[in-house]
């Protein structure tokens, strides 16, 4: 494996994330209180918290956790999910374990850095653009064109980051179809699915609908729990998720016993907090909605499909990049510019931003922005 590029997303954020007053851009859920979470448990998970033994835990995760992690998909077995230290980590070992350097690997863009910079820094990869005219859906032809006889993998990621498009489920289809005609894996990050306002049409996992599709989900986002570190994998192919564990000796060796109790109690009323960070999203995206009607001249918005975040088009004469540094440096308004999307793989939007609306305290940060254009108009 090749060195690695600075993770534009992270670099961006270890300088303004905390910094910044007004963070508008946040793709997980409002988070909540370890006081808050326990108030949900029963009284045997929380004594399985409070109780607890801080020894070493089993590599692919603590057993009743994974049980309560396979009753979130349609087919699956606790045999069947291996857990992470975070999505990344699962990330990083899916594309480690799957490719070599005489492999050939695709994904969508723009993503998630990753899940582009790990497959390059390992094989050749080809990028396959989401098209903004067509609602940032992914044309098959163009992704069957690109194939190739070393090609091992194909990663996508709907609810999509950072527009919140989800793929129509013909397409899906018609991908999982193309893939297992010519044997390769899907990585779908999943990291999304459950989240968005009332009405979303979630795509059905790609763990449960295809033999060699790999489901990654994590408890940061539609949870909005990434405090604690929890993610996983779930696949049918036990071959190859022993290998992904083989991985994981040489990485996080096994996840933290307290945030497996923790995240036991969230899934166990899951039911309950994707209902609470829905019903914030519901809300948050009216006043979305009217803030960007009233500056037409200057944002063209749609709401996203899914998912707790959104692409909007900039179209001052300043351009994004000096737009969202001027936004924070004088506002403390915080959003990403589409930069932090570019890719090697081709090219890709340049005048969007990413916007986040699955937290409260949006009044205040549109305050801040509105106040902002003001000064600046």
């Amino acid at each position: 494996m090749t060195s690695l590029p600075d993770f534009k997303l992270e670099t961006h954020f270890s300088k303004w994330e905390f910094a910044a007053r007004y963070h508008l851009t946040a793709s997980d859920a409002e988070s909540m209180s370890l006081a808050d979470l326990l108030a949900l448990a029963s009284p045997a998970a929380r004594a399985g918290f409070e109780n607890l033994w801080l020894g070493y835990t089993e590599t692919y995760g603590a057993p009743d956790l994974r049980t309560a992690i396979a009753a979130t998909y349609a087919q699956q077995s606790p045999d069947n999910i291996l857990c992470f230290a975070g999505a990344s980590e699962g990330i990083f070992a899916a594309n480690t374990v799957l490719l070599d350097r005489d492999s050939h690997a695709i994904c969508i863009t723009p993503n998630y850095q990753s899940h582009e910079t790990l497959p390059l820094a390992i094989c050749d990869a080809t990028g396959i653009p989401l098209d903004p005219a067509d609602n940032w859906s992914l044309d098959i032809d163009r992704l069957a064109a690109a194939i190739r006889p070393n090609t091992k993998l194909v990663t996508i990621n709907f609810p999509h980051n950072p527009t919140g498009a989800i793929l129509a489920a013909d397409r899906y289809t018609a991908l999982i179809d193309l893939c297992h005609k010519h044997g390769i894996y899907i990585l779908h990050d999943e990291i999304f699915n459950g989240l968005g306002p009332s009405g979303t049409q979630h795509l059905p996992f790609i763990a449960d609908v295809y033999e060699r599709g790999l489901s990654l989900n994590v408890m940061s986002k539609a949870y909005g729990l990434p405090g604690l570190r929890i993610g996983w994998i779930a696949c049918q192919d036990k071959a190859l998720l022993s290998q992904m564990e083989r991985m994981k000796h040489y990485l996080s060796i096994c996840n933290s016993a307290p945030s497996e109790r923790l995240a036991l109690i969230a899934l166990e009323t899951r039911a309950q907090i994707l209902a609470r960070n829905n019903a914030l999203i519901d809300e948050n995206l009216p006043r979305l909605a009217a803030f960007f009607a009233r500056h037409e001249n200057l944002f063209d918005w749609s709401a996203p499909q899914g998912s707790c975040m959104g692409f909007v088009r900039y179209k001052g004469a300043d351009g994004v990049e000096a737009f969202a540094r001027d936004l924070v440096e004088q506002s403390g308004v915080l959003v990403l510019p589409s930069s932090i999307y570019s890719s090697a793989l081709g090219q890709t939007p340049q005048d969007y931003f990413r916007i986040g609306f699955g937290r409260s305290g949006l009044d205040e940060a549109l305050a801040a922005f509105e106040a902002h254009l003001a000064r600046n108009g």
